[in-house]
């Protein structure tokens, strides 16, 4: 644990892939004054990549935020082609927390841990793609991001970790 935060963060162990549902459906960008879609949305075939057989792929890569016993909070990437694709053998990159747990550094450690780990396991670089209204934007910026293409709503971003 970390000194002074209430939090640990460590590997998500294989009975805890599950609860990549919940952090995928969290991961949405919902911009102020929108209705959440339905939880049923993450069924869809462009969400399910984030998450379909996850763990059986050495590409498969998740960290939890852990606060009291309960995960509160998720980074996972694989190599998959979805919305933040930019390349062969690039991982993409998802990360979300429960709103009672962000705006608290925690989702800037689980990043932070997650670009050691996948700079230790040997990857060049990772991407992902962020809407340009979401506030997140600006921890990737911090954390070494740079956009590499944008579209009408939002931004693919790249982080090199060599």
């Amino acid at each position: 644990m970390t000194p002074s935060k209430n939090y640990l963060i460590r590997e998500i162990r294989p009975d805890e892939i599950p609860l990549l549902e919940d952090f995928l459906y969290e991961a949405i960008f919902i911009p102020e004054g929108t209705n959440p879609p339905p939880k049923s949305i993450i069924k869809s075939e462009e969400l399910q990549i984030y998450i379909r057989d996850f763990g059986m792929s050495p590409d498969d890569k998740c960290l939890v935020a852990e606060t009291d016993g309960k995960i509160v909070g998720a980074v996972w990437s694989r190599i998959m082609n979805d919305y933040g694709h930019v390349g062969d053998g690039i991982p993409s990159l998802a990360i979300s927390l429960y709103k009672e747990f962000r705006n608290k550094g925690i989702g800037t450690e689980l990043l932070r841990q997650m670009l050691q780990h996948l700079r230790r396991e040997g990857y060049a670089s990772v991407s992902l793609s962020v809407q340009k209204e979401n506030y997140a934007t600006n921890m990737y910026v911090k954390a070494g991001f740079s956009i590499v293409k944008e579209t009408e709503e939002e931004y693919i971003m790249v982080c090199e970790l060599k």
